[in-house]
């Protein structure tokens, strides 16, 4: 499933604009499948600044450790608190509970490198 209201990256992040410039994101169902079991997420701090394409943090699941990739450039606002004592959650809904961060966002979603819902399941089928 890949909701089409979203935009996502090629490492499998998508992203959301929730108002006022701000935006959430989180790992893609493809990813998490992909993952297999989540048992720890480790999350940048409030106020830490991202950078497009940087390595932001990490997802731990049974099978392996996945670096998380900024998919925006800008100052952390939130972080998913939740998802320290539930890393599963991420497994369970991907994209609703099981968001991880969330950035104020330097610039529109719809410019830079962020794929469509289209494009992404084209990426995601030919893998």
């Amino acid at each position: 499933m890949v909701p089409a209201d979203l935009r996502y990256t090629a490492e499998h992040e998508w992203v959301r604009e929730i108002g006022d410039g701000v935006v959430e994101f989180g790992i893609t169902d493809f990813a998490q499948e992909a993952l297999g079991d989540i048992v720890y997420v480790s999350l940048p701090s409030v106020g830490d600044v991202l950078t497009a394409a940087s390595s932001c943090g990490e997802v731990e699941s049974t099978k392996s450790v996945s670096d998380i990739y900024a998919p925006v450039a800008g100052a952390v606002v939130e972080r998913n608190e939740a998802l320290e004592s539930s890393p599963e959650t991420v497994n369970s809904d991907p994209y609703g509970a099981g968001w991880l961060v969330r950035v104020a966002a330097e610039g529109a979603l719809d410019a830079g490198s962020l794929l469509t819902a289209a494009d992404y399941e084209a990426l995601i089928s030919a893998a």
